[in-house]
């Protein structure tokens, strides 16, 4: 992709200190970037770095001033540098994945299947019967897609994707290799003789806009109605969504969380990697809960952080592990002091 500074200000809402017309054509850092390289100058520890680049343009904050004397690339100002990076970058990867268009074969298509226009579909994709493809909806090799799934434009479905059937996929959305969608939740009832019975699930799932899972990730179907991923979602590789999950818009969950069934996350929530949350919680909007949480009990209250299994308030978790690492002293004190009331109160 080749675009101009004076474009990519443009596309930022920024303004230009230098030429507008140098042409860029990959991203780089400030040390590694080259002649034509856009990088970014996000924290002003790494400064120095800009003093020396080859870049032909750095995005930088509105405010920044370079030190006097010092020779510096073009600078494009803006009100966010690391966010407007994403939005570049971003513009990059889809510069070359939206450019493939076609059908590859072999593939099976359905006749009962609505294909939009520009659509890429790669070789050993199977789409089922009253699927409907939005435009510029690009499809890897080797992806599964069930009956009466629809998928919205611009989304891209990678390498080895399952998309079971009934399940709705929002526009602009990106599934990563091997993620599934729509797959059975997990739901038994026991039994009076120690069994397991079954429960069919015959929900699906919905994806909003804009929503991104990865690798690995599992979103299970609902028992019935909705398993819901709303719009600016991000999960991250290796994360299971339980059948009825709710996980609200603009949330972020990392690799290796788990969140049982009929849970429902609220909106601008962060999960670290490795968060568990038991079935049937509600957590409020704007939670944020560390590695390894362990959530227990439904969070009422927005804005809280957590920490720690069972997950408590932040700071109150850190003042229960200064204690929990003194626990072996203590123990050593209280048996001494055991041994001091036996010796001057003999029974």
């Amino acid at each position: 992709m080749q675009v101009s500074v004076e474009k990519i200000a443009e596309l930022l809402n920024g303004s230009i200190d230098g030429e507008s017309g140098i042409i860029v054509d990959n991203l780089a850092s400030l040390s590694d970037a080259n002649s034509s390289s856009l990088s970014f100058l996000a924290n002003t520890k790494y400064e120095k770095h800009l003093y020396g680049s080859r870049a032909a343009a750095v995005l930088a904050n509105e405010e920044f001033v370079p030190k006097k004397g010092e020779k510096t690339p073009i600078i494009i100002r803006v009100e966010d540098p690391y966010s407007a990076f994403a939005v570049v970058l971003e513009q990059f990867e889809r510069s070359t994945v939206i450019a493939k268009k076609g059908i590859e074969q072999p593939v099976y298509l359905s006749s009962k299947s609505n294909l939009g226009n520009n659509v890429y579909l790669g070789a050993f994709s199977y789409v089922s019967d009253s699927v409907i493809i939005g435009d510029n909806v690009k499809i890897y090799p080797q992806v599964y897609i069930g009956e009466n799934v629809t998928i919205g434009k611009g989304t891209i479905i990678f390498p080895g994707v399952k998309i079971y059937a009934n399940s709705v996929i929002g526009t602009y959305c990106t599934l990563e290799a091997g993620a599934v969608i729509g797959s059975e939740g997990f739901g038994f009832a026991p039994q009076k003789n120690g069994s397991l019975k079954r429960v069919p699930q015959i929900g699906n799932v919905i994806l909003g806009d804009h929503v991104s899972i990865g690798s690995n990730t599992t979103v299970d179907r609902a028992t019935v109605g909705s398993t819901s991923i709303e719009s600016g979602v991000k999960l991250d590789n290796q994360v299971h969504i339980g059948h009825n999950v709710t996980v609200g818009a603009n949330s972020g969950i990392a690799a290796q969380t788990g969140i049982a069934g009929s849970t429902s996350i609220g909106r601008n929530c962060m999960l670290g990697g490795q968060v568990g949350i038991v079935g049937h919680l509600d957590i409020a909007n704007n939670t944020q809960i560390a590695p390894k949480g362990g959530v227990m009990s439904s969070i009422k209250e927005e804005g809280r952080v957590l920490l720690g299994a069972p997950a408590m308030d932040f700071a109150h978790t850190k003042k229960v592990w200064v204690v929990w690492k003194k626990l072996p002293e203590m123990q050593k004190r209280l048996e001494a002091l055991e041994s001091m009331i036996k010796i001057t109160n003999p029974k």
